[in-house]
C-alpha cells in the first residue's frame, strides 16, 4: 500500500481499520434497509461512508449510522435485476461487450463495448431502461489468467496456477485453472469442483501431509494472516497476491460485474483497479486481514496499470460448503482465547466475540459496585491479528467517565487503576478485526 498507493504505514492502518468498521456497518444497513438499498461506497481520503436509499424515509437509518445517505432512483435489487437480463442477452454479441457493471454511486449500470451500436442493440433487447446505462467505449480484452501462480504455486501437468485461500481440506482458486478429477502437484492434491464460464471458481482436496494455513504470501518475506471473509464496501483499499507480480494493492470499483473472455461469460465479479499478470490468477485478494476473491482474469499489466477482476471467495465457500482457514489454523468459529500470562491471577473471567467496530460493558453487558479504595485490574485477551482495545470507565452522576485505558496496536490489553469506591465498567472495542475475546477483572 506504501508503494501503489502512496501512503504512510499510520495511514495504512487507519484506512485498513476505518474499512473493517464501515464493512460492518453496511452489513447491518443492507439487512435493515431491505428493498430501499441502492449499495455503498468509500471516500478513504475522507473517511467517509455514502450509502444510498431510495426511500427518503430510510436516510434517517443511514445517518444514524454515521454514514452519508444519497437518494436515488433505482435500488440495488432493481439494477442487479437488469444486470441479470443484459447478461443473458450479451451471448448474442460476444466479447465485443466484454465488460458490465453496477456503479453504485452513479445509480447505473456501466457497460463496456468495443462497438458501442452493439452495446446499445443490447440494451435495447433486454428490455433495460437506456436511462439506466451508460454504454462507454473501451478496448478492454479480460483473458483468464491461466499460466499462473498466486499466493503460492501449484500445478497442473505442465501448467501453473496459484492457491487462493486455505478450506478445511484443500484450498480454493480459479475454476478455469483445472477440471474436476485432475491431479495437482506441489501441493498434490485432486480438483474437486470446478466451475468455468458462468462462474470462476474452484478447489482442491489435498492429499494427507499438505497442511492448509490460514495465511498469505505477501511477497516481502513474509505472511498476511485471514481473519475472516466479510465483504468489503467499493471503494475500499485491496491488496493482491501473485507470484508473477507479487503484492500490489488498488480499490474495489465494482461487484457483481460481467466479464466476457473468449471462452465465455463470467458473472458476480469483484472489478477492481489492482495490476495483475498471466501468472497471477487464482491468487488471493484481501482487504486489510478478510478474504475477498480469487484472482479470475482482467486486461493491462503492473508496467502501466489495468483491470483484474475476482470470483468472491464466499460464492466459493457457499458452492461447495467449504470452511475457511483462518489464522488460528482451523475453520469455523475460532476458540476462546487464553489470557496472557500476566493475566493468570486474576479472579474473574468473562469472555464474548465481537464483530470489526463493536463494543460490549462487561461484567455482562452491565456495570458493578465497588464499595472500596483499592487497585482495579483488567487483562484483556482478543484474536491474534486483530486491534481489540480496553477501557474502564467510572458513572460520575450523570454519564460514565474513562478513567484506564489499553489501546496499544494489538490483540491484548492490561490497564491498573487505583480507585475511589463507585459504579465500574468494563468496555471491550474492536478496533480492528472480528472474533472471540478473554477478559480477567481484579477488584479492590
Amino acid at each position: 500500500m506504501t508503494r501503489d498507493l502512496g501512503l504512510t504505514e499510520s495511514e495504512a492502518r487507519q484506512r485498513l481499520s476505518f474499512q473493517a468498521d464501515a464493512s460492518g456497518t453496511v452489513e447491518r444497513l443492507e439487512h435493515e434497509l431491505g428493498g430501499a438499498y441502492a449499495g455503498s461506497w468509500l471516500d478513504t481520503e475522507a473517511n467517509r461512508l455514502s450509502v444510498a436509499v431510495t426511500e427518503a424515509d430510510a436516510k434517517a437509518d443511514v445517518v444514524a449510522e454515521g454514514a452519508t445517505a444519497v437518494l436515488v432512483d433505482h435500488s440495488l435489487d432493481t439494477l442487479d435485476g437488469w444486470l441479470s437480463d443484459l447478461d443473458t442477452s450479451a451471448t448474442s454479441v460476444g466479447n465485443e461487450v466484454p465488460t458490465q457493471y453496477i456503479d453504485v454511486e452513479a445509480n447505473h449500470i456501466v457497460v463496456g463495448a468495443h462497438d458501442v451500436a452493439k452495446a446499445q442493440a443490447l440494451v435495447r433487447g433486454a428490455g433495460v431502461p437506456a436511462s439506466a446505462v451508460h454504454i462507454e467505449k473501451t478496448t478492454e480484452e479480460p483473458v483468464p489468467l491461466i499460466d499462473v501462480v498466486g499466493g503460492n504455486a501449484y500445478y497442473i501437468g505442465s501448467a501453473r496456477c496459484s492457491v487462493g485461500f486455505s478450506v478445511e481440506g484443500g484450498f480454493v482458486t480459479a475454476g478455469h485453472c483445472g477440471d474436476v478429477n485432475q491431479r495437482t502437484s506441489q501441493p498434490s492434491g485432486v480438483v474437486s469442483g470446478s466451475s468455468f464460464p458462468g462462474n470462476d471458481y474452484g478447489w482442491v482436496d489435498v492429499d494427507a501431509g499438505n497442511t492448509p494455513i490460514g495465511a498469505v504470501n505477501d511477497y516481502a518475506g513474509g505472511q498476511v494472516e485471514v481473519a475472516g471473509s466479510t465483504d468489503a464496501p467499493i471503494g475500499s483499499t485491496v491488496c493482491r497476491s501473485g507470484s508473477t507480480t507479487g503484492w500490489h494493492c488498488g480499490t474495489i470499483q465494482a461487484r457483481n460485474a460481467t466479464v466476457t473472455y473468449p471462452q465465455g461469460t463470467v458473472t458476480g465479479l469483484i472489478r477492481t483497479n489492482v495490476c495483475a499478470e498471466p501468472g497471477d490468477s487464482g491468487g488471493s485478494l484481501l482487504a486489510g486481514d478478510q478474504a475477498q476473491g480469487v484472482t479470475s482474469g482482467g486486461s493491462g499489466d503492473c508496467t502501466y496499470g489495468g483491470t483484474t477482476y475476482f470470483q468472491p471467495v464466499n460464492e466459493i465457500l457457499q458452492a461447495y460448503q467449504l470452511d475457511l482457514v483462518t489464522m488460528d489454523g482451523g475453520g469455523g468459529d475460532p476458540p476462546d482465547p487464553e489470557p496472557p500470562a500476566e493475566c493468570s491471577d486474576l479472579r474473574n473471567v468473562f469472555s464474548g466475540s465481537l464483530s470489526s467496530g463493536q463494543q460490549v460493558a462487561e461484567p455482562d453487558g452491565s456495570y458493578f459496585y465497588e464499595p472500596s479504595y483499592g487497585t482495579h485490574e483488567g487483562c484483556l485477551a482478543g484474536p491474534s491479528g486483530t486491534d481489540f482495545d480496553l477501557y474502564l470507565q467510572k458513572f460520575n452522576g450523570w454519564s460514565w467517565t474513562t478513567v484506564a485505558r489499553g489501546i496499544t496496536p494489538g490483540a491484548s490489553e492490561s490497564i491498573s487503576y487505583n480507585g475511589s469506591p463507585g459504579y465500574y465498567r468494563y468496555v471491550v472495542h474492536a478496533y480492528s478485526g472480528s472474533g472471540s475475546y478473554t477478559l480477567g477483572v481484579n477488584a479492590p
